[in-house]
């Protein structure tokens, strides 16, 4: 099995991190239901941007992200938050024909409280941005310019089946330039039942359409990112039922890797959260690292929620630099586990948090009042 190796940095990159996917408007009504509300916040989102955002935001790298945009107002409220969050956009452009689309999506999610959970769905229909095809890119141009690490996910892959075609096509101008491709499964059974009608399946075999699809995308990465829950269901893998143990035990994670790396031995690392949900505002908060034949587990500490959307690509984007920083397994590990802690105290999906802040949260630090 062959190591993961990092790209070297300086000022010939034009980017540290690339990433592709939707971007998305999620409308958030606080802790009141939808059937009541009547306000909600706007926060722009979308799972791979999310990680390009907090990278740039908290830890100050020189990211991207390739999406597509539609030129209507929700456009320009997309691409204010994208440039505000110092992130480089390489867009596709649809024009708006007023009445149908094509459009942004919208991610409806609410925080709940207490013992009532978060509810989220969608409104994606006719969105711009599965209407990218292998082609809507010149990666070789954009490879070109300086790539280290390039990231996609599982969400974006199951919005058209022309959106598989073209993470892979991304992946292979990736690998050809040098970067790290990674990849979070981020298996969502509610896109893969309409992705599977869509190609005219039963959408009672969308698992299996899904398995399909996502092994394929999984060939060409290094870092996958994904529970035992993802790898089960979304590459259709076998391990234990993922109900049977405690949800902070990583041993039925890293009795995986067996499996992960016998299917795809191209796979150098694995990461996820672990999370025990005691209410929908207090969670057990640890993540575990399998890279180069090592495991690695976080600290467990508990969370005090304000809203937990995000927090994946949270832990995502500290892991992600600390690896691009050379930092050591353990430490790469503890920032993606106290950048995703604290992403949750914010509002929104993208991080509000300070590279200090991490880095102290990371080595044990509290939450006494800072003087």
């Amino acid at each position: 099995m062959s190591q993961l190796v990092i790209p070297a940095g300086g000022d010939k990159v034009a980017h540290d991190f690339m990433a592709l996917g939707a971007l998305v408007t999620r409308l958030d009504p606080g802790i009141v239901p939808f059937g009541q509300a009547d306000k909600y916040d706007l926060h722009v989102s979308g799972g791979e941007y999310n990680v390009a955002a907090n990278l740039s935001i908290a830890f100050g790298m020189k990211t991207a992200i390739a999406s597509a945009i539609v030129d209507y107002p929700i456009g320009k409220r997309i691409e204010a938050s994208v440039r505000q969050s110092g992130v480089t956009p390489y867009y596709v452009r649809f024009k708006h024909d007023g009445v149908r689309g094509p459009n942004m999506a919208i991610v409806w999610s609410d925080r709940g409280q207490g013992v009532r959970a978060p509810v989220v769905f969608y409104n994606r229909a006719n969105e711009a941005a599965a209407q990218l095809t292998a082609k809507s890119f010149d990666w070789d141009a954009i490879f070109g310019k300086g790539v280290r690490w390039f990231h996609s996910g599982g969400i974006f892959s199951a919005l058209s089946k022309n959106t598989p075609e073209l993470v892979i096509s991304a992946m292979k101008a990736a690998k050809k330039a040098g970067a790290v491709v990674s990849f979070d499964l981020n298996y969502r059974a509610k896109l893969w039942a309409v992705a599977a009608a869509e190609e005219g399946s039963d959408p009672e075999k969308a698992p299996a359409h899904a398995a399909e699809t996502l092994r394929e995308i999984v060939r060409h990465v290094d870092v996958l990112i994904g529970n035992e829950e993802d790898l089960q269901k979304g590459l259709g893998l076998k391990g234990q039922d993922v109900e049977s143990k405690g949800k902070l035990d990583p041993s039925s994670f890293f009795g995986m890797m067996e499996s992960v790396v016998k299917d795809f031995p191209n796979i150098k690392a694995v990461a996820t959260t672990l999370r025990e949900v005691h209410s929908t505002n207090r969670h057990s908060w640890s993540a575990v690292l399998w890279l180069d034949g090592k495991s690695y587990v976080a600290p467990t500490c508990e969370l005090d929620v304000y809203d937990r959307v995000g927090g994946g690509d949270g832990f995502a984007g500290g892991l992600i630099y600390g690896l691009l920083s050379g930092k050591s397994p353990e430490d790469a590990l503890r920032l993606g586990w106290a950048h995703g802690a604290l992403l949750t105290t914010f509002p929104g999906d993208t991080t509000m948090a300070t590279l200090d802040q991490v880095e102290a949260f990371a080595k044990g630090g509290s939450a006494r009042i800072q003087r």
